[in-house]
């Protein structure tokens, strides 16, 4: 009986995205491993450490000891804030973080260097700002990729790699599951884009809020249009509406409201491979 192939797509969503984790989990629970993985932003990150041999209760592990004292991450992003009003692309703009140190700070050790140290082919999102398109990063450097997939224009500064400059993949393709290979016979994708929510007390969203919550309007807008002319097989959206997308002291909140995807997962992939394998036979 032929094994199916399957990919996993995860999507951008900021903090949200800690609820990839139970569904990493559930692959890991059936004793599958993808034949191809696809992130963009937060999805790249939790991507790029499954794709280098991370388990699901690693990236648990790794996502609740980076968030688990308040303090210790608010020291880490004291001595990264930015030191002056930066430039952004030549005018004056608001203060923004490194991506890559950011990235560098928080989880870098646990990622390997380059896309030719993973164990499962991986392809990271992010989008060529001055071209207005959508780049495929799959070699090379890694951290770079990551970097330039999660550089949300309101928080991080752009990158710059190989002689282009990158922002946020969510911005242009914030489910990629489109960006996996075609000879795929399973794809799983998990959406944690979310919505606008507002804020106790307040009718009027911040500054920072209305950003965020733009940047979600569009993601939601993209994807809409994607799946009217594709589906994957099994797409999954936790319930974690409740949750901002710099809400990453929340994690063991949102780890817990997402862990109920982690069995719905088996239950979708299991019939799905039902499925291959009867259509296969017949």
């Amino acid at each position: 009986m032929s094994t199916p192939r399957i990919g996993l797509a995860l999507g951008g969503g900021g903090a949200r995205g800690l609820a990839h984790v139970p569904v990493i989990e559930a692959f890991d629970d059936l004793g599958l491993v993808p034949h191809a993985v696809a992130g963009t932003s937060i999805g790249a990150i939790f991507g790029a450490g499954y794709a280098g041999g991370l388990s699901g209760e690693d990236l648990r592990a790794v996502s609740e000891e980076t968030f688990r004292d308040r303090n210790a991450v608010l020291a880490r992003l004291w001595k990264l804030r930015p030191r002056r009003i930066g430039d952004l692309f030549g005018s004056p703009g608001p203060l923004q973080f490194d991506a890559a140190k950011v990235l560098e700070h928080f989880v870098g050790p646990h990622f390997p260097a380059d896309f030719a140290d993973l164990k499962i082919p991986l392809t990271i999102i992010a989008t060529d700002y001055f071209s207005c398109c959508e780049a495929k990063l799959t070699s090379g450097p890694l951290h770079p990729a990551i970097a330039a997939s999660m550089a949300i224009p309101a928080l991080f500064k752009p990158v710059m790699l190989d002689g282009r400059v990158m922002v946020d993949g969510g911005l242009v393709n914030p489910l990629p599951f489109d960006a996996l290979p075609d000879d795929l016979d399973i794809v799983v994708a998990s959406d944690v884009i979310g919505a606008p929510i507002p804020r106790k007390g307040r009718n009027v969203p911040g500054a920072s809020d209305a950003a965020f919550g733009a940047t979600q309007i569009l993601m939601q807008s993209i994807n809409l249009e994607k799946l009217k002319n594709r589906r994957p097989d099994i797409l999954v959206k936790p319930d974690i509406a409740g949750y901002r997308v710099l809400d990453f002291l929340k994690t063991d909140k949102i780890l817990a409201a997402a862990e109920p995807m982690r069995d719905m997962v088996k239950r979708e992939i299991a019939a799905a491979i039902e499925t291959f394998e009867a259509r296969r036979a017949g």
